[in-house]
């Protein structure tokens, strides 16, 4: 087994180096230097054509994409338990939240960080920014009313969906109702930054914890 994490710390590569931390599986993490445009360097274009990250080298395989490395590693590594078993109902629910976190608040967040990358007009870049922090919102809100009693998104069962999720609310926290201010999402953030393998991850990346 020769597994490789590429990151930058605070990006989405930490998700994926979470959930390497709580299985207890060895890994090399290997820095991609956004301040020296290290995603851009062949070598790197090589791994992920798109010049994002994270990516993941297991063995033979090559994979880009925050989602999917994590939906390899949870079946890859079963018995660390971040997802319930194939062909469950648990399981259906663990997946529909993969792919809306993915799909709706992470894609979302682009548009709030790098507003000018989507509008050629200078001036409404302000407009795009303020856009982008209403559907946040609503969509937090959205995950917050489906919470239910918990304590994490699939009731009692911890997974790699609350560490997705955790890390969406801590890239909020900026904002002017950051998704921590949500009674429920806060609650949520909290148990996740309580377990010791996220705060080890927190500690190996160098990133600053700011309380929930």
């Amino acid at each position: 087994m020769s597994l490789a994490l590429y990151y930058y710390p605070g990006n989405a590569s930490t998700l994926p180096h979470m959930v390497l931390r709580e299985m207890g599986v060895p890994f090399e993490l290997r820095l991609v230097d956004r301040k020296a445009e290290g995603q851009k360097d062949p070598a790197y274009l090589r791994i992920n054509p798109n010049g994002l990250i994270p990516a993941l080298v297991d063995g033979d395989i090559v994979l880009f994409e925050t989602a999917a490395i994590v939906l390899h590693l949870v079946e890859r590594f079963p018995e660390a338990g971040l997802a319930p078993p194939p062909g469950t109902a648990a399981r259906a629910h663990f997946l529909k939240w993969m792919v809306h976190l993915t799909n709706t608040p992470q894609a979302q967040y682009m548009s709030w960080f790098y507003p000018h990358n989507y509008t050629p007009d200078a001036g409404c870049v302000d407009s795009v920014k303020h856009g982008a922090r209403l559907r946040l919102e609503r969509m937090f809100e959205v995950i917050e009313g489906q919470l239910g009693a918990g304590p994490w998104l699939l009731g009692k069962s911890f997974s790699a969906a609350d560490l997705f999720l955790f890390m969406l609310i801590q890239w909020g926290r900026n904002m002017p109702r950051p998704p921590r201010a949500l009674p429920g999402l806060g609650a949520l953030a909290a148990r996740v930054w309580a377990r010791p393998a996220v705060q080890a991850t927190f500690a190996a990346e160098g990133i600053t914890h700011e309380g929930f």
